[in-house]
């Protein structure tokens, strides 16, 4: 079973769209939306397509062929 990597936030909570970003495994924020419409990733076991979904922490992120992640705070 793959580990989850801990994305840190020194905010109360990240929109999805800026998460991915962050993440830099896509190139644009172009990208990212295109990504989240066409696909989108898992958070918490549900599907999500929006970019200002609201991450707190604790909540669990998987992007397919990419990897699983955790919102964790600073």
């Amino acid at each position: 079973m793959q580990e989850y990597e801990k994305v840190r936030i020194n905010t109360d909570y990240i929109p999805l769209g800026q998460f991915m970003k962050r993440l830099n495994v896509l190139d644009s924020g172009g990208m990212v939306k295109a990504y989240l419409q066409d696909i989108g990733v898992l958070v918490n076991g549900e599907r999500e397509h929006r970019r200002g979904r609201k991450l707190y922490p604790n909540d669990a992120i998987e992007i397919e062929d990419i990897g699983l992640f955790i919102v964790s705070e600073e």
